[in-house]
């Protein structure tokens, strides 16, 4: 096991991510984040606090589940049974620049999972993505428009996200 971030780089990473979506997104756009379950929403939570400060003004927060939306839900070779959990989002996304959060990106499936399940709750301005750990291996035309690190882990490991709130501590590792 390696670590790829320890404590202190994760809150850096996110620092730098809300400062560029600050410095990106166009004066007075109407924005809001929304968390893929379960550490996407997160990693979300702590970018809206951080954007919310950097701006002086309360950016909302979502919470997406995806798992009725995964093209592996009804796979053959599939044992594990779905947990369907509560999509939250307190807000209307119309019009709003949304920016989606994950905590890795690897194939790209949950991403255009995710991308379906927003776009059956409506019709955002546009929608923008990110993710602490961008990793190689895309099965999907599908690219972060933030990340915290790139990460070239080989074919048959893992990249493992903890965070404080779920796991007890803050950090990604590869395994």
């Amino acid at each position: 096991m390696s670590v790829v971030l320890n404590s202190e780089e994760v809150q850096q990473v996110l620092s730098k991510m809300s400062e560029q979506i600050r410095v990106s997104a166009s004066e007075g756009e109407d924005i809001a984040f929304i968390g893929i379950r379960s550490r996407g929403e997160i990693l979300a939570e702590r970018l809206s606090e951080m954007l919310s400060e950097l701006l002086g003004i309360e950016v909302p927060c979502g919470t997406l589940d995806i798992t009725l939306y995964r093209d592996d839900l009804n796979s053959p070779s599939g044992d594990w049974q779905p947990v369907v959990r509560t999509t939250e989002i307190g807000f209307n996304i119309d019009e709003k620049l949304i920016i989606l959060v994950d905590d890795v990106l690897y194939t790209g499936r949950s991403t255009r999972a995710a991308l379906d399940a927003l776009i059956d709750l409506g019709r955002p301005k546009s929608i923008r993505l990110a993710v602490l750990v961008d990793r190689r291996g895309r099965e999907f035309p599908i690219q972060a428009d933030y990340f915290g690190v790139k990460s070239d882990v080989q074919p048959g490991k893992s990249v493992k996200v903890n965070l404080v709130e779920s796991d007890g501590k803050d950090e990604v590792v590869i395994e």
